[in-house]
């Protein structure tokens, strides 16, 4: 299978938009492990007077983790596709959280400017065309000593992780995908990606190249330990 790029992975977030939410709320640790990458961030005195940016936002669980775990901070939530946006808007926020629609590759054409004390970063890298260049935007948009935190699918290297995921994609999430109105076609694309795409360790390599410090990799607990990883760094001082 040829993994979706650009315009068709928007197309496909955007036909999935509507089943998204039940889809991820069959996997009952789905939005715990979310809440506890939010908390790796470590954001200090529940985010006040902090500006965070949430950059892949989807449907709003990765902005939903953040609020949870920093009330008071401004959170800006950005998504590529409009379906998954008008989902995370209808739900209802506080005051303190924006949305905003464009790329990670357009943020500051959109308006989204720094210095952001910390950038939260769920399922994203992963599906960008050009990771490197964003890695290194982010880096940018950060004041210096700002955080970072990856949540992201990025396999540990052993076989039984990739055997593991093969299998739960296979037997679960592709067959349940596949009844939703967008069809299979991105939960075949979330497989193949994730096969394809960096290990942990070259993930974290990758954002050191990027120019961040301090950069760790935490796995997450449950069946996805060895797949699915927090990765935090901080931008230089």
């Amino acid at each position: 299978m040829t993994l979706l790029q650009d315009g068709a992975l928007t197309e496909a977030f955007d036909g999935a938009s509507t089943a998204y939410d039940r889809l991820t709320g069959a996997n009952p640790g789905y939005h715990r492990q979310l809440r506890r990458s939010a908390r790796r961030l470590a954001l200090p005195n529940g985010g006040e007077g902090l500006r965070v940016l949430d950059l892949g936002c989807g449907t709003g669980a990765s902005t939903a983790a953040l609020l949870a775990v920093a009330p008071r901070a401004e959170i800006t939530a950005v998504d590529a596709s409009a379906g998954m946006l008008e989902r995370a808007e209808a739900k209802k926020w506080p005051g303190n959280v924006t949305f905003v629609h464009t790329p990670a590759e357009e943020l500051e054409r959109a308006g989204v400017s720094g210095p952001f004390d910390a950038v939260f970063a769920a399922y994203l890298v992963r599906n960008l065309t050009d990771p490197d260049k964003v890695l290194t935007g982010l880096r940018g948009l950060l004041r210096p000593g700002g955080r970072l935190a990856v949540h992201e699918y990025a396999l540990s290297g052993a076989v039984r992780h990739r055997l593991v995921w093969t299998a739960v994609c296979r037997s679960v999430i592709i067959p349940a995908g596949s009844l939703g109105p967008g069809g299979a076609d991105l939960y075949r694309h979330l497989w193949r990606s994730v096969l394809e795409f960096d290990t942990a360790p070259e993930l974290a390599e990758r954002l050191t190249a990027a120019g961040f410090e301090l950069v760790r990799t935490v796995p997450l607990p449950g069946w996805e330990y060895g797949i699915l990883h927090t990765f935090l760094a901080r931008a230089p001082r």
